[in-house]
């Protein structure tokens, strides 16, 4: 190729021409000409620099920037959280009616529970969500004891259900304190951690007393009640601490490598675990029964129910073909009843949440915040996750359910505590004028009362100062007389301002 001259004393001397040509293309960037005349094309940004950009940009557009952030962040958790707690009260009550019914209670008995567990958790989360999360440090050691004096008592006093022993009895509710164990251990974790950030490169400070004994009590006490899948959001919930932490590395390793062998011990064990782990790969246990047929079910449910599903409240596997179907099972019966389009919305909303609390966890600058807000957003997404791919087949069967959903009131009350603590932290991220104050105030048009105040401050800090006129100035400069003053002030508004008295007249 070569290059078009730009003057007619170029387009006589070739040599100079083709320098014209490479200083063109070197300055314009979009190509460079090489000694033999090519083009050569220049290398643009790299496909993850360019997604980057664009997730960075968006992010902008949504929340903006600075002094001009209007807490969107706050409103995608708050209002992903609300959703998905209205969609779990709809499909408990819609799993739980026909087995309710079939067992001579009323069909809102399940739904009515949760419903009321629901509205606690919601009030306890705009409470925990307008206090400093600082003042929540100050009653972490008492949480982890708690914690702990409560699983002793299941263990000895506590309700036993589908083989887990879990469970306390308090009047007509029952209360699961390893729910509770959960926000308790993060909260100490984060205390814990935060108090050693200097000395977490060394492995002694980063494992006691944080995995060794306070997580590993906890654990221990779980398993102690038969409940493996509590036991392994936990173990999730402590991984996180650390890795938010700064942990070093190498530590996760050996601790992966324990926890397999850790795995495989109690698998082997439990003649019950071992016959799951051989259903779910196909095979037939010793005893010739299907403890999988669960999960086959729920593959069923997902399968009949198509793109837009066969209608609510029209399931057919609710009918005792899937156990627990309120609980654990509870997004098989979605897919059945509002198709692969309902399990999407779901995917969608929790992806909503977790990307909005992963931003509120990057930005803190404090190792508390990070830890604790980091720790709550593995809980709940790799709880969802993990029952997700349990309905789905993708892993064994283990009672863990889905966060928001699924029926339960501790679990519910639990996770909506966790989201208030985030939300706390959400809203110290805004600036003051843009924080919610009223307790009962969000949603939609709190979310517009803060966009119009952040227009408000906007046109406030853009609009130029008047310079003052000459009268003014004059004005300004010109002290008052106390006698100006007083009448000026004991005049009332609307009031004449009577004429001056001329000295010079005489009086009659």
């Amino acid at each position: 190729m070569v290059s078009t001259p730009t003057r007619p004393t170029a387009a006589r001397t070739p040599a100079t021409g083709a320098s014209t040509g490479r200083t063109a293309g070197s300055k314009t960037g979009t190509a460079t000409a090489g000694t033999t005349g090519t083009a050569v094309p220049a290398a643009g940004p790299r496909p993850a620099a360019r997604v980057r950009g664009w997730y960075r940009g968006f992010w902008s557009a949504l929340e903006g920037t600075g002094k001009s952030r209007n807490g969107s962040t706050y409103y995608l958790i708050l209002g992903s959280t609300l959703a998905l707690t209205a969609i779990g009260i709809m499909m408990v009550l819609s799993a739980s009616s026909v087995e309710a019914i079939a067992a001579g209670e009323s069909a809102y008995t399940a739904a009515g529970k949760q419903s009321l567990f629901a509205g606690i958790g919601v009030f306890c989360m705009f409470v925990l969500s307008r206090v400093n999360v600082v003042w929540l440090k100050r009653g972490a050691w008492f949480a982890i004891i708690a914690a702990f004096i409560l699983l002793v008592l299941v263990l000895l006093v506590g309700r036993s259900a589908l083989g887990n022993q879990n469970w306390i009895d308090v009047g007509p509710f029952t209360f699961q304190p390893s729910e509770a164990a959960k926000l308790a251990l993060a909260l100490w974790m984060a205390t814990v951690l935060h108090a050693k950030a200097k000395l977490l490169d060394q492995a002694k400070h980063a494992l006691v007393p944080v995995v060794l004994p306070g997580a590993a009590g906890i654990i221990g006490l779980i398993l102690m009640g038969n409940d493996l899948g509590t036991a392994m959001i936990v173990m999730l919930i402590t991984a996180a601490a650390l890795f938010f932490a700064g942990v070093r590395l190498y530590l996760f390793g050996i601790a992966g490598v324990v926890l397999a062998v850790g795995t495989a011990v109690l698998a082997i064990t439990s003649p019950n675990r071992v016959c799951r782990i051989l259903s779910w790969t196909g095979q037939t246990c010793a005893d010739g029964s299907d403890v999988n047929y669960q999960s086959t079910n729920g593959l069923y449910a997902l399968a009949s129910g198509g793109w837009f599903g066969v209608g609510l409240g029209q399931s057919r596997q609710k009918y005792s073909w899937i156990p627990e179907a309120h609980n654990d099972f509870i997004f098989a019966i979605i897919g059945e009843e509002l198709g692969l389009i309902g399990t999407i919305v779901v995917l969608v909303l929790f992806a909503i949440l977790g990307t909005a609390i992963y931003r509120v966890v990057v930005a803190q600058q404090d190792l508390f915040h990070r830890v604790l807000a980091g720790a709550i957003m593995v809980w709940l997404l790799g709880q969802a996750a993990i029952n997700m791919a349990v309905v789905t087949g993708l892993l064994p069967v283990v009672g863990i359910p889905l966060p928001f959903i699924s029926y339960g009131g501790s679990a519910l009350l639990m996770s909506l505590c966790a989201i208030g603590v985030v939300l706390s932290l959400a809203r110290a991220q805004m600036e003051p004028n843009m924080q919610p104050k009223g307790m009962f105030k969000f949603g939609p048009a709190g979310f517009a009362k803060v966009l119009r105040k952040q227009a408000a401050a906007r046109r406030g800090t853009q609009r130029p100062a008047a310079k003052p006129g000459p009268a003014a100035r004059t004005a300004a400069t010109t002290p008052p007389s106390r006698s100006a003053a007083g009448s000026s002030a004991a005049r009332k508004p609307g009031a004449r301002t009577p004429a001056p008295k001329n000295p010079a007249r005489k009086r009659s």
